[in-house]
C-alpha cells in the first residue's frame, strides 16, 4: 500500500501542522514508511502553503509526486493550482466554507467539509485543520484513527494542554464526517 497526499491552502490555515501531525504520528506509531515535504510561499500568514505526505508499506522513492491520490484543498487558489495533479479516481477534500469554485471533474470523489464554519462554531478558527485531518483519516483509513489521536495528544497536549480537549473534539467531528462520506 502506498498513499500520497497534497495539502494546500493559505498560510495560517494549519496546512503544515496537518501534514506534520499525519507524518509524525504515522512514523512514530506504525511500521509504515513516511515522507513529509513542506513548501512555503514567500509571505508568512496569508501566503501560499502546501505539503506532501506519502505513507507506504515499502520504501518511498520520492516525496513529491506529479499525480496525487488524495488532495486536501483549503482555498480556491489552491484548487486552481493543484487540481490537475489529482489522479483520475482520486479523492479531493475541500474546505467547503471557502472553496466555492466549480470542481469541473467527474473522474474524482469530492468530500466537502465546512471546516472554517465548524471551527468558528467551536469557538476557535485554529482547529479547522484538525477537523480536516479527522475527515481525511475517517474517509481513507490510511492509518488507525487512534494513531492520529495519540499524535494530537503528544503534539498539542505537551505544548498547549488547555487546547487539547477542543482539538480532540475537532478531530472527532472530522472523523464522523469522513466516515459518513465513505458510506
Amino acid at each position: 500500500m502506498e498513499r500520497n497526499l497534497l495539502v494546500a491552502g493559505f498560510g495560517g490555515q494549519g496546512v503544515m501542522m496537518l501534514g506534520t501531525l499525519l507524518a509524525t504520528a504515522t512514523c512514530e506509531s506504525t511500521d509504515k514508511h513516511v515522507t513529509y515535504f513542506p513548501s512555503y510561499g514567500a509571505e508568512m500568514r496569508g501566503g501560499t502553503a502546501n505539503c506532501y505526505v506519502v505513507i507506504s508499506d515499502d520504501e518511498i522513492g520520492a516525496p513529491v509526486m506529479e499525480a496525487m491520490e488524495d488532495m486536501i484543498v483549503m482555498n480556491d487558489p489552491s484548487l486552481h493550482k493543484f487540481l490537475p495533479k489529482l489522479k483520475a479516481g482520486g479523492t479531493l477534500f475541500i474546505n467547503s466554507s471557502i472553496v466555492k469554485s466549480e470542481i469541473g471533474r467527474d473522474d474524482i470523489t469530492v468530500v466537502e467539509v465546512p471546516v472554517t464554519e465548524m471551527a468558528l462554531e467551536m469557538g476557535n478558527p485554529k482547529v479547522l485543520n484538525i477537523i480536516m485531518l479527522g475527515a481525511y483519516i475517517g474517509y481513507t483509513e490510511v492509518v488507525s484513527e487512534d494513531v492520529i489521536l495519540e499524535g494530537i495528544r503528544n503534539k498539542i497536549g505537551k505544548k498547549k494542554p488547555q487546547l487539547l480537549p477542543l482539538n480532540e473534539e475537532a478531530y472527532a467531528k472530522g472523523l464522523a464526517i469522513g466516515k459518513a462520506a465513505r458510506k
